[in-house]
Order: C-alpha cells, then structure tokens, then sequence
C-alpha cells in the first residue's frame, strides 16, 4: 500500500508541474492582452459584451474602485440567484415540478454560490430544479471563480506595477477570465466527462424497479457541464447529495484524476503567472513550491491515518489488514471504487483548494485524517487554494514572512523590490486576522446554544469537530462538510452564510487595498542586506510562518475536537 501512495501522489504532483507552466504563461497572456489563438472566436464576442454592458475596458481603476465593482457585482448575482430559487416552482425546466426553496435555505444557498463556497444544506437533485441548476448555480460557478481571479491579477500588478494609482478594470478582468480561461476548459472537459459517462441532459427523472421490487428514483439532468466548472472553478457543490463519490458524477478512474487535476490547475498555474508578470520566474515557483510542500504533508498525512484503520475496531476483532480480498484500513464513508489513496488524496486536494466537491465523507474519516482537511482550510486556503483566492492569499503571508525576516536582521523588509511599511503590515495584520474571528466567533455561539448543539449528530469531541469544520469551510469558502451535522436550520442557514459572505469580501478589500499600497511605491535598489525571496531559504521562513499562525490560531480548537477524539480513540474510551 504505501506503493500505491507514493506512485499516486508522486503522478499527481509531475501532471501538475506539468500543467503548471503552460497555463501559467496562457493565463499571463489573456491578462496582458497579448495575442492568443482564441482571439479570433473571442475578441467579437469581447467587444459584443463591452458595447451592450457600456465598459471601457482601457479605463483603469483605483484599488477601491475596483473593490466596489467587485462587491456590487456581486451582490447583484446573490440577489438574482435568491430570487431564482424562490421562483423556482414558477420557472420553466423544471421535469421534476420542484417547489419554491426555503427563505433561510435559499439565502445561505445564494451567499455560498456567490463567494465561491458552494456549501450546500440540501439534496441538489431533490432541491433544485434544472433551470435553477444552470442558470442559478453553475452560472455562479463561473463568475464567482472569475472575480477570484480578476483580483488575484488585479493584485499581482499593484506588487509589480512602479508608482501607480491603479490595479486595472474589474470588467475587462472578469470578462477575460471567463471567456478566455474558464469557458474554453469547460467546454472541452465537459465533452470528456460526457465520453466517460457522465449525463448532460434534460430528460425527466427515471422510475425504476429495482431486482428486488422496490420503486427507486434516478435522477439525470445537465451534470457534465456544472460538473466540469466546479471543479475547475474549484467551486465544489454537486448536482448530486452525494456529490462526487456519485457514478454520474465521477464514474471511472480517469474522471477521479481528471477531475483532481482540474481543482489544482488554475490556482497552480497562476503562480508562474505571478513569475511572469514580476519578471522573475523563481519568486513564482518559491510560492509553488511552499504550496508543493505544504500539500505533500498533508496528504501523506490523511493517507497514513485512513491506511492505519481504526482500532477499536482492531480491538474487536476486525481484520484491516490489506489483502487480495480487501483494501483494508479505515473504509467507512469511502467508495471502494476508489479506495484509501484515491479518497484521501481527493479530500486533501479539496480542502487544499477552496473546492469542497468530496469523493469520500470526512466526517467518517479517523480523527487525524479528518484533522487534515481541517487544517488544510485553516491555513487559510493557500495551499494553491481557490482560484484566485490561494494566490493573493499567499501573496500576504510572503509580506509577512518578510517583515518578520527584516526584523531578524534588523532592516526595513523588501518584497520585489518594495518597502513593507506599517501602512502594509497594518493591512496584512487585518487579512490575517479576519479569518479566525470569522470562523471562531460563531462556532462559539453555536457550541453555546441550543440551536447549534441540536445540529450535531454525536456528542463529544466529534460533534465539536463537526461545528468547527463547518465554520472553517463557511469561511474559508471550501463548501465540503462532516456531513453528520444538520445544517439545514435556520441557525445554520443563517449564521454559515454570513461566515461565508465574512471570510470572502472582508479579505478581499484588504488584500486590495495592500496591493493599492504597493501599487504606489518604487523599487529600491536590491543591497546586501536585502532578503532574498526565491530560494529554498524563503520557502521555509514562508511554510513556517504560515504553520505558526494557523497554530497560534486554531490549535486550542483543534485540541477540543479532532485531537481529543484520536486520544479517545487510541485508548479505546467511547463518547
């Protein structure tokens, strides 16, 4: 078995380097608005979308000029997708004549498409109807990935830009990103999901009889193409309750890799697009390589905990043991089709990502390779992260990691060639801190009352852990969840959709905001005493920082849930 880990994970990660480069380049030339052999196809439809919208493409905007478009955009598609849902039983496409969505569950549905988290407290395809799916949700799905992206660009040009007031257009990055990066992947992946089976349809529901006798539903709809974008939008969600672990969903090995690979590539390739545009390719590959590192950990991690099993069970009797008859281990909540490797490797690479599409169930997972996940989301989402969001968020952790190594030798810090001063940390600062009270704060108040407690589905360690974790997820806009926990409630509902609307808009206006101070200053000559921020030395200061603060941050939490249950575990004792 270990084998079979080290060749999976060591396959996954040369595809990924693989990928790394050549989207990287692409994605720096869509950006510069440099030839590209899409533009014949897409520059008409470009200039079509411009005339109608009324958008001056070339008019460049402020950091806080391009923060309100950002936010107003947005909150007009949250405020169009809440109306679709509670229009829905109104509405055309509807075979299965679904009725109007709840107001508390509709407006958590609408806050967790918006910010990209696609949390979902419902069965989609007993919840939501085909029109809702597509022109709701997987329209969401493009431009939430999208406005990821365009200020992920947006803030690459303020740390690279000399003595300048502004970030670009809002517009003219949105519109790119989903013309020329996300539509065209979509489209092709779509088709290859197609091929292995996955349905693209708007047939009706088929009642079948099943060998035994019994009445059983399947449902079928337009999957293939909201499957291909959440996954490449690293939006998660699924048109299915059971999401990817579901057949038409994810039914052969190849869509499992496919599918694994499209959740990394993006915010992968976007740091050699940071290399590209800073002019030297190493600072882009010092992040990849912290994000490498950190994601390597952490799968090794969750795949030796689920390999190990359980032993209570061990203590029963049960053989875990692999052999020719079983994959052995820790199976519960897996599908065997995929077994241990595949579904640990998929639920690190999820929660690495602000994905939160799941071919497996975390809340089944042993204690410590359900803490992974966890951990991976509070981290904050920058290992390679969302779209975007894993980018400038990594971005920030560097100006921090600077500042520190400045103070070790007593220099004002430089980061491409730019003083970080008090105005910049002072940004950094909130960005960092934002994020914890995010997810901290109401995870206090549902532990502490009756409404929250009543979503739990086991007491102990384990129903804290599931509290937690779908506070993290709310904030870090993953979306995956420990599925135990009942969260369709109007508590939940509620108080998970302002973690998500939180932990998404209030760290983008400071992480623009810091880019705007930046965008600002001039470059200093590089002297001796100037840390450098491309070599193996970087990267450490950078990974350790990051672990540092998320410790500092979130190891007394942790210690409540997932750590207490692996005590537990080990010692036998049963809560």
């Amino acid at each position: 078995m270990l084998l079979n880990a080290v060749l999976q994970l060591g396959i996954f990660g040369l595809l990924i380097l693989l990928l790394t480069v050549p989207l990287g380049r692409f994605i720096k030339r869509v950006f510069s608005d440099e030839p590209t052999f899409l533009d014949p196809i897409l520059r008409p439809v470009e200039r079509i979308i411009y005339r109608v919208c009324r958008i001056s493409p070339a008019s460049e905007m402020s950091w806080a000029e391009y923060a309100i478009a950002m936010l107003m955009f947005s909150m007009a598609g949250m405020l169009l997708l809440y109306a679709i849902e509670r229009l829905q039983g109104f509405l055309p496409i509807n075979p299965e004549a679904l009725g109007a969505v709840g107001p508390a569950l509709a407006f958590n549905t609408a806050a967790s498409f918006t910010t990209n988290t696609n949390w979902q407290a419902y069965g989609g395809e007993s919840t939501m109807s085909y029109l809702t799916q597509m022109a709701g949700l997987a329209f969401h799905n493009f431009v939430s990935a999208a406005a990821g992206i365009a200020v992920a660009i947006a803030i690459i040009r303020g740390f690279v830009r000399r003595s300048s007031r502004t970030l670009g257009n809002f517009w003219f990055d949105l519109t790119r990103a989903t013309l020329w990066i996300l539509l065209p992947i979509s489209i092709v992946f779509a088709l290859v999901l197609v091929w292995q089976g996955v349905p693209d349809n708007f047939a009706p529901y088929v009642h079948a009889q099943t060998v035994e006798g019994a009445a059983q539903i399947i449902a079928e709809g337009p999957v293939a193409s909201q499957e291909a974008i959440k996954e490449l939008g690293t939006n998660g969600g699924g048109f299915f309750n059971s999401n990817s672990a579901h057949p038409y969903e994810n039914p052969t090995p190849l869509t499992n890799l496919l599918e694994m690979l499209a959740i990394f590539a993006i915010a992968a390739g976007l740091t050699h697009t940071f290399g590209l545009m800073a002019g030297d390719k190493r600072q882009g590959w010092a992040l990849f390589a912290a994000m490498a590192l950190l994601f390597i950990v952490g799968a090794s991690a969750a795949i030796w905990a689920e390999q190990r099993g359980n032993p209570m069970l061990a203590a029963l009797g049960v053989n875990q043991r692999a052999s020719a008859l079983q994959s052995g281990g820790n199976m519960e909540g897996k599908e065997v089709r995929f077994g241990i490797v595949n579904s640990a490797l998929w639920a690190t690479v999820t929660t690495d990502t602000s994905c939160g599409a799941v071919n497996s169930m975390h809340d089944s997972y042993t204690p410590l390779g359900g803490l992974v996940p966890l951990v991976n989301m509070q981290i904050g989402e920058i290992i390679f992260g969302g779209v975007g969001a894993g980018l400038y968020g990594m971005l920030v952790m560097a100006v921090l990691s600077v500042f520190i190594a400045g103070l070790m030798v007593g220099r004002t810090p430089e980061y491409l060639g730019k003083k970080i001063e008090s105005r910049e940390m002072k940004l950094a600062m909130f960005y960092v801190l934002i994020f914890p009270a995010a997810i901290l704060l109401p995870a206090a108040v549902a532990v502490a009352s009756k409404a929250g407690l009543a979503g739990i589905s086991n007491p102990g360690p384990h129903g804290f852990s599931q509290i937690l974790y779908a506070y993290t997820e709310g904030a870090a806009n993953n979306g995956s969840a420990f599925a135990g926990l009942n969260a369709n409630t109007a508590f939940y509902n509620v108080t998970l959709a302002l973690a998500m609307l939180f932990g998404r808009f209030m760290m983008k206006i400071p992480a623009l905001a810091l880019a705007g101070s930046l965008a600002g200053k001039r470059v200093v000559p590089q002297s001796a005493g100037t840390f450098p921020t491309t070599g193996a030395v970087f990267v450490v200061l950078l990974v350790g920082v990051i672990l540092i603060v998320a410790a500092l941050t979130f190891f007394p939490a942790d210690a409540l849930g997932p750590i207490v249950e692996h005590l537990a575990m080990r010692s036998g004792k049963l809560y």
